[in-house]
């Protein structure tokens, strides 16, 4: 149960916008292709998550972890992920433009062909990271090929 001294989600609520799963665990789940945009995340786990396509624009995933989670093209566009764990996730193809990603774990994490236009990455760790292809934060810079750890 999702329970908190001021705050409790009802972690059995259907995918679907703006739903409030904070501190809930979605292990596992396949979430492909679903819009959890504007969802309240924060604090969730999603480790070893299927999230292909999954549209999180707008959401508050702050500290959320997706540990091992699969990515590919999602849309995480404006959205709060301050402090979340990808630690390595595969976000292969992901929008991230405009995402808070300060201070944001990416340990080994596949960030390839990704669009990080204007993401905010300060504290972020990128250690291992492949950013193959990526569009870097000034959206104009495209990463090399073999870019790990930072965009060359």
């Amino acid at each position: 149960m999702c329970v908190s001294a001021a705050h409790a989600a009802d972690c059995t609520l259907p995918a679907a916008p703006k739903v409030d799963w904070q501190r809930c665990y979605v292990d596992e789940r396949d979430l492909s292709g679903h819009d959890l945009s504007g969802a309240r995340l924060r604090e969730t786990s999603f480790q070893r998550a299927k999230l292909v396509g999954t549209k999180l624009t707008d959401s508050d995933s702050y500290r959320a972890r997706f540990v091992s989670a699969v990515m590919k093209e999602a849309r995480l566009d404006g959205g709060v992920f301050a402090e979340a764990d990808f630690t390595k996730a595969d976000l292969a193809g992901a929008s991230l433009k405009q995402t808070d990603l300060r201070r944001a774990r990416f340990f080994r994490a596949s960030l390839r062909g990704a669009d990080l236009t204007g993401a905010r990455l300060t504290g972020a760790d990128l250690l291992n990271a492949d950013l193959s292809g990526a569009r870097w934060t000034d959206g104009q810079r495209v990463c090399a090929e073999g870019s790990v750890g930072q965009c060359n």
